[in-house]
């Protein structure tokens, strides 16, 4: 599977400049899940699709990253919290999840990559004692309210949720508590996936 060649047209399209190493090291992580995965299962996603679908897909949020620490919770194959930590090297990411089979492969992964600004732990969010977040993120939280309800206690004063969703989930909105507001809803083009991509970003009310 070339995922090289995938990459560097996702990343034109993404308009998304990364030095050489950063590309290597993407690959590298998806050789390493590769591997991992035909025993441990982490990913139901065929792996043609891993680039769009899995590096893309979490490359996509960087321009809105604002703030230097960062919780990727229910990170399952450390996603977005992997190819964001390649991407950004200056930015520090806390990798959480609660399976154990996934959390040893993003350790694993970690050490692997030499990624010395990304930890992972093995964790329920609402256990988690963090520092205090710019920003929580999750492709894989059930609903926004759970998200907000569970991870409020990992934000920094001017900390903010984000959220990667499909289609625009209004009902989900709606559903907020009113301690929290929408700063925004961003429409996500991902170079090679179908379907709608939004990014919901969270913060408490004034």
């Amino acid at each position: 599977m070339d995922y090289r060649q995938q990459l560097g047209r996702g990343l034109d399209q993404l308009a998304l400049s990364l030095p050489d190493a950063a590309i290597d090291r993407l690959c590298d992580y998806l050789a390493l899940l590769e591997k991992w995965n035909r025993a441990y299962n982490l990913t139901a996603v065929p792996n043609q699709e891993w680039v769009s679908r899995h590096l893309l897909d979490s490359l996509v949020v960087a321009p809105y990253l604002q703030g230097e620490r960062f919780a990727d919770v229910g990170t399952g194959a450390g996603l977005p919290g992997i190819p964001l930590a390649i991407a950004l090297p200056q930015r520090q990411f806390q990798l959480l999840d609660s399976n154990g089979k996934k959390i040893r492969f993003v350790t694993q992964a970690l050490a692997a990559l030499g990624l010395g600004n990304a930890r992972a732990a093995q964790s329920r969010v609402e256990q988690w004692q963090g520092p205090g977040y710019d920003g929580v993120l999750s492709r894989a939280f059930s609903s926004l309210a759970d998200m907000a309800g569970l991870c409020e206690h990992l934000l920094a004063p001017e900390g903010c949720l984000l959220a990667l969703k499909g289609v625009y989930p209004a009902d989900e909105l709606s559903a907020l508590p009113k301690r929290f507001r929408v700063d925004a809803c961003h429409p996500l083009r991902v170079p090679g996936a179908d379907g709608q991509r939004h990014l919901v970003v969270i913060r408490r009310a004034a």
